[in-house]
């Protein structure tokens, strides 16, 4: 793989020079994740990398003739990030798998690989969680949430706007201190986003204050591979309370009175959702015992 790599690598680098200066492998995978969208005229060039993260960094774009905004974020996921990704399972469970062009997959061979976690199988399944990255984006984006803009999804990478400029990105909400009044809002304005998510059928998954950014006052919620739907995922109530917890922290941390648990209860219910959820049949086995009386018991 990594030979491959390489050569790939040497070869794209005659078409596609960046400024930022990358250490050798990480260089030989920016070449082969990125080398799709500049080909596109995505992006012109690579300027520096703004976020380094176990499943994901994140690097600051030139934009080129196919994009409005003068800068974009790439993110390019690590190689086979999924290996090492623990509990992804509570996150998939209730969604279906999708192909490198968003779409359900529903080819049997391809099906079987990832059941069986072949490297083919295994190459999918990545690809999968950041389809669902990039969809979520399109879907919220287009929604009028407090998302990036996504622009193109090539292998590894997903290109979206950037927030920040030149000179620096936007830093994490966790990092910044704010004012009482600012605190009131920008707390009113993410529980705005999670009630728009929830209205659209989405939990985040991995909500806190380390995946909203913050810049010249306004809120940016990222990182959504791990999406959960609040219809089939079963344990989606403890999730969505999980990441209504997260938030609660930050803004009672500046100031902002509110109660995680009422809030998650008042908007769950609102949307027509229960917090004992009915088990879905899928889920239960019937030849347990336990499971055909639970499974009694709800209807």
């Amino acid at each position: 793989m990594e030979a491959r790599l390489f050569t790939r690598a040497q070869e794209i680098s005659r078409e596609f020079r960046f400024t930022y200066k990358a250490a050798r492998f990480e260089e030989v995978w920016l070449l082969d994740s990125l080398f799709e969208i500049a080909d596109h005229k995505w992006i012109s060039d690579v300027l520096r990398k703004v976020k380094g993260g176990k499943e994901a960094s994140v690097y600051l774009c030139k934009s080129g003739e196919g994009v409005e905004a003068p800068y974009v974020a790439a993110k390019i996921y690590r190689p086979r990030m999924l290996r090492n990704l623990k509990n992804d399972q509570q996150y998939r469970t209730g969604r279906a798998d999708l192909d490198e062009s968003g779409n359900v997959i529903v080819d049997d061979g391809t099906l079987h690989a990832m059941q069986k976690r072949t490297a083919f199988g295994e190459e999918v399944r990545h690809q999968s969680w950041i389809a669902y990255e990039f969809k979520t984006l399109e879907n919220l984006h287009n929604a009028g949430a407090d998302v990036p803009k996504p622009y193109a999804m090539e292998k590894n990478a997903i290109l979206m706007g950037y927030v920040g400029d030149l000179s620096s990105a936007a830093s994490v909400l966790n990092s910044v201190s704010l004012d009482s009044s600012e605190a009131q809002r920008l707390y009113e304005r993410v529980i705005h986003n999670i009630d728009l998510m929830l209205t659209h059928k989405i939990i985040h998954g991995d909500l806190s204050a380390y995946n909203i950014l913050y810049w010249n006052g306004d809120i940016t919620l990222i990182d959504f591979p791990q999406v959960v739907f609040p219809e089939s995922n079963p344990v989606s109530w403890n999730i969505f309370s999980r990441d209504l917890t997260r938030v609660c922290q930050y803004f009672s941390s500046q100031g902002v009175r509110c109660d995680a648990r009422k809030l998650a209860l008042d908007l769950w219910t609102s949307h027509g959702y229960k917090t004992a959820k009915e088990a879905d049949p899928k889920y239960l086995d019937p030849e347990n015992s336990e499971d055909m009386k639970f499974w009694k018991k709800q209807k």
